[in-house]
């Protein structure tokens, strides 16, 4: 959809000069001062979130215990609690039958979801607090803290890790993109989500050696399913963000249902994971917790895995069906001409039609109607008819493959 225009821009000729009336563009000095003052005021921001972001790390370094990932063996653990979420952020890169993405902008946004990640925790710890005080039931008051607070925080702050950086590049150029970028924003959270739990659980162990070792080893396993949700979540609302960079008149309800989706399916996931017990023994299952953990996330994640594969399936098809992957030459390939000159549509009837086609099926029409060219019926009637051979006829009465807008005449010279 256009721009709206003042009327008086919509009224005025293409050479009349409404600057400062109707519109505006930077011609004085006070205009490039403001156009400056704006862009560094937004690259401030933007900046002062980044620093901002990195000194909230800091902190959680200090007082979580990250700092114990730079031993080789807790590193490592890390490393293997987001093998699966990095191969699912993989495929979704990979999925993406359009250009494909800068290395800088994928890791610009992995960055960006490790270091907004700390926006969520101090959230979450706040409002955590706050809920406890209040005089609920402890069930209502942990359903409405996933609902309500974690999962909407946390795929703001991953929606953000997307918003500030790479949706400005021109680069971000297709709607599948969002889900790329969305992809790597959860990898990036769910690596230092995975950190901090990995660490925490090691500082909580009271002897050290081999039994940090194996707490940090059943922490990572126990987050190494965990992981992938935060790649499905985000996917699911870059997606979104990409539909809304493509439909502006109606980016917010876009953007709004992106983060609804992701928000329910993680939240979603949260309750039940944490009420898992429960369930199994109210529905009178003798199925051991590991194993039961272990079904359920396989489950779950292989559900919204398989919507969102058939979202970007979807996308694929419709790509490959318009063709924009390839180059059409219309001048000296016959076949590429006819095969865009002619398109069929669903009722069997061209939209388009090669000139031959045309002329035919305007002769049809004409001979129907009974509104044939009178030249042409006088050279049919006439007495030099009678002198030409069936050849001549008919080559006189082929329709001009150059001239497709017109109906042939007889010569009568010939």
């Amino acid at each position: 959809m256009d721009a709206p225009r003042d009327p008086i821009e919509e009224g005025s000729t293409d050479s009349a000069d409404l600057y400062d009336i109707a519109t505006w563009e930077r011609r004085s000095w006070l205009d490039k001062l403001s156009g400056g003052i704006y862009t560094a005021t937004r690259r401030l921001g933007q900046a002062f979130v980044v620093v901002l972001a990195l000194a909230i790390l800091a902190v959680q370094f200090a007082l979580t215990g990250l700092a114990a990932i730079g031993d080789p063996i807790i590193g490592a653990f890390v490393l293997m609690s987001v093998v699966p979420a990095f191969g699912l952020a993989a495929y979704i890169w990979y999925a993406d039958v359009t250009t494909s993405e800068p290395l800088s902008l994928l890791v610009g946004t992995f960055l960006l979801g490790v270091l907004f990640a700390g926006f969520a925790g101090i959230v979450n710890t706040g409002a955590s607090l706050a809920l406890n005080q209040l005089p609920i039931a402890p069930a209502v008051t942990m359903l409405a803290f996933f609902y309500l607070v974690v999962a909407p925080v946390e795929e703001l702050v991953k929606w953000l890790a997307i918003r500030l950086y790479a949706f400005r590049s021109d680069r971000f150029d297709a709607v599948i993109d969002g889900a790329v970028y969305g992809a790597m924003a959860g990898l990036g959270f769910a690596t230092i989500e995975n950190a901090i739990y990995i660490t925490q659980g090691i500082t909580e162990t009271a002897t050290i050696g081999s039994q940090q070792i194996a707490t940090a080893g059943q922490t990572a396993a126990a987050r190494l399913l965990a992981g992938p949700g935060h790649v499905i979540y985000s996917a699911f609302a870059g997606y979104y963000l990409g539909l809304a960079k493509f439909n502006r008149e109606n980016a917010g309800p876009i953007v709004v249902k992106g983060l609804l989706i992701a928000g329910f399916i993680h939240a979603t996931y949260n309750s039940l994971v944490t009420y898992l017990s429960d369930i199994i023994q109210f529905a009178g299952l003798s199925i051991g917790p590991g194993v039961a953990f272990l079904g359920f996330v396989a489950v779950y994640d292989g559900v919204f895995g398989y919507l969102l594969y058939r979202k970007i399936s979807r996308y694929r098809n419709a790509y490959r069906q318009v063709d924009m992957g390839t180059s059409v030459t219309f001048e000296n390939d016959r076949v590429g001409r006819e095969r865009a000159d002619f398109e069929e549509s669903t009722d069997g009837v061209g939209d388009f039609e090669t000139s031959q086609a045309a002329s035919e099926r305007r002769r049809a029409d004409r001979e129907r109607v009974g509104d044939a060219p009178a030249e042409a019926d006088s050279d049919r009637d006439g007495p030099d008819s009678d002198d030409r051979t069936e050849s001549e006829l008919a080559e006189s009465q082929r329709p001009d493959r150059n001239s497709p807008e017109s109906w042939p005449a007889e010569d009568e010279s010939k």
